[in-house]
């Protein structure tokens, strides 16, 4: 099993609230994930981002791949990954 790193739209329509999850690559955008890492909020001024870095890392070192989109918000927000 492939193991993803990725954004899980959940807010309403025109109002975009996502989780981060760890999730196999193969599941839809919205199916069940195998665990809820943090919340990103893109409608807030400053972005707010709320993460559970022990796990992520976790998640990274056991072989998970983060996605384009994610990759690209935590290099925007200046969140380093340990490899």
């Amino acid at each position: 099993m492939a193991v993803r790193l990725r954004l899980q739209r959940i807010g309403k329509l025109k109002k975009p609230y996502y989780r981060i999850v760890a999730i196999d690559q193969r599941t839809k955008r919205d199916g069940k994930p195998l665990e809820i890492l943090g919340q990103y909020d893109p409608m807030l001024l400053d972005n707010k981002i709320n993460i559970n870095v022990d796990r992520l890392n976790y998640w990274i070192n056991v072989g998970a791949k983060t996605s384009d989109t994610l990759s690209a918000l935590f290099k925007k927000l200046k969140l380093q990954k340990n490899k």
